[in-house]
């Protein structure tokens, strides 16, 4: 048996042991387990082997970084991934608590499972085979682990900005993306960006008795609600004025290879977005609308009285959390600035609005014959004994962006999460096979691009 083959019980309890801290960097009673989650990160870089292993201090958690340079004239692979989860609420839709990692079949569930302690950690036992077993890599290879990805990356941002020499590489490869489907190797090359922000609407400078001033007081909530509507129609389409003007359509050859893709409309809506039905632009196929359409989101909506009973208020005030995602060649800014004009475009007579940026992220398309994306394949190819296929995907990474402006590097996205894993959701889960295999083939890759 080969060396990850005899340490997958090690890996396993390395996995779990990762997944007990709950590092959630939304909440800040959570910093203590976030400094502890990045300390395990470190450590883990250090017996992997690493000739540095460290914390990088800054404004925000902690980054990570270790490297190991002894391959001269070889390229330099910067290893990316996140140690921080988002919260596992609601908690009561969780199977076994969110942070106590319980084994069910071939999978292992657990808040940050798949997104992205255990695809981080296929990384760094990857790196720690290779140097196990011979001493050396075969190309140089940096780590570069942030704590603020769900929060919007910004300790990280400003660190590459910086121009800081340990960023200096020729690609990057991020394990924190999926499969298209079980056992079926895949690459994203597609990455939709996003503007997220908060619509606050003032009405009154008090909540008001809607009886005494129901029908000449505004409402702040129903106000949102005007808005939202205006900015999108009810098939979906955004009615920003110049929004979906740069808006980069799929090549015809993306289109046919997505075509032929095992995907099942029905199946998608019943098993994995588990709807009545699917909506969105209907001239659009399914595939299309998640990987290259822009989208615009309402993630909550708060004002008002929302206790028991009843309560016969006019709020003051409102506030909505709002988010688009973008697609090539949008321009995070530009889009913005669009967003927020025809915000106040909509805004009812007697109320004051105003949006206040939470992250933007730009959006990112990899050309399919990089070199360094066709070497990914190859080694997909040879670890899982099927030809790779590439897609987009309809979330976003924002290191991406900041990779490809300020580093101008292709960033290789190797995911071996499944489309079933509940990111962001309860009973989120990573595929153990998929675990292992994906160590095999980040091992593998090395070795190709080492020639």
């Amino acid at each position: 048996m080969s060396y990850f083959e005899d340490n997958r019980d090690r890996y396993l309890e390395e996995l779990k042991a990762f997944l007990r801290i709950p590092s959630i960097s939304t909440l800040s009673e959570h910093a203590a387990d976030i400094r502890r989650a990045s300390e395990f990160v470190r450590a883990g870089l250090e017996k992997a082997g690493l000739e540095r292993a460290e914390l990088i201090e800054g404004d925000g958690n902690p980054l990570v970084y270790g490297q190991w340079l002894g391959a001269p004239g070889k390229p330099t692979v910067l290893f990316y991934g996140h140690y921080d989860v988002q919260p596992p609420d609601p908690l009561e839709e969780w199977t076994s608590p969110p942070f106590e990692p319980e084994l069910r079949g071939e999978d292992i569930f657990a808040r940050g499972a798949s997104d992205d302690k255990g695809q981080l950690w296929i990384l760094v036992k990857a790196v720690e085979g290779l140097l196990a077993t011979r001493g050396s890599l075969p190309v140089n290879v940096r780590f570069l682990i942030e704590g603020e990805e769900e929060t919007g990356g910004e300790h990280i941002e400003a660190f590459v900005a910086s121009g800081d020499p340990r960023t200096k590489a020729d690609a990057a490869v991020i394990c924190d993306t999926e499969m298209f489907a079980p056992n079926l190797p895949t690459i994203c090359v597609g990455l939709r960006g996003i503007v997220y922000g908060e619509l606050h609407v003032r009405g009154a400078e008090q909540d008001l008795h809607s009886g005494v001033y129901g029908g000449v007081a505004p409402n702040p909530l129903n106000a949102i609600a005007e808005i939202l509507t205006a900015l999108k129609d009810r098939d979906g389409h955004i009615r920003i004025p110049g929004f979906c003007d740069k808006v980069r359509p799929p090549t015809a050859e993306e289109l046919e290879a997505w075509k032929r893709l095992p995907f099942d409309e029905e199946e998608y809506r019943k098993k994995e977005v588990r709807v009545s039905e699917l909506v969105g632009e209907p001239e659009y196929s399914p595939l299309e609308r998640v990987w290259a359409r822009p989208t615009l989101d309402c993630h909550g909506i708060t004002g008002g009285f929302t206790g028991e009973g009843a309560k016969t208020v006019i709020p003051a005030r409102a506030t909505a959390k709002i988010s688009t995602r973008l697609v090539a060649d949008q321009d995070p800014e530009e889009a913005e600035a669009q967003l927020v004009a025809a915000i106040r475009a909509a805004a009812p007579r007697g109320v004051s609005v105003e949006w206040k940026t939470i992250h933007r992220a730009a959006p990112s398309l990899v050309d399919t014959g990089d070199p360094f994306v066709r070497a990914a394949a190859r080694a997909l190819e040879e670890t899982f004994g099927k030809p790779t296929v590439f897609i987009r995907s309809g979330g976003s990474i924002p290191i991406v962006g900041v990779f490809d402006q300020h580093l101008r590097i292709p960033s290789v996205l190797m995911g071996f999460g499944l489309p079933d894993d509940n990111l962001h959701a309860p009973n989120e889960k990573f595929h153990l096979p998929n675990f292992y295999r994906g160590i095999q083939a980040v091992a593998r890759y090395l070795e190709v691009l080492g020639g």
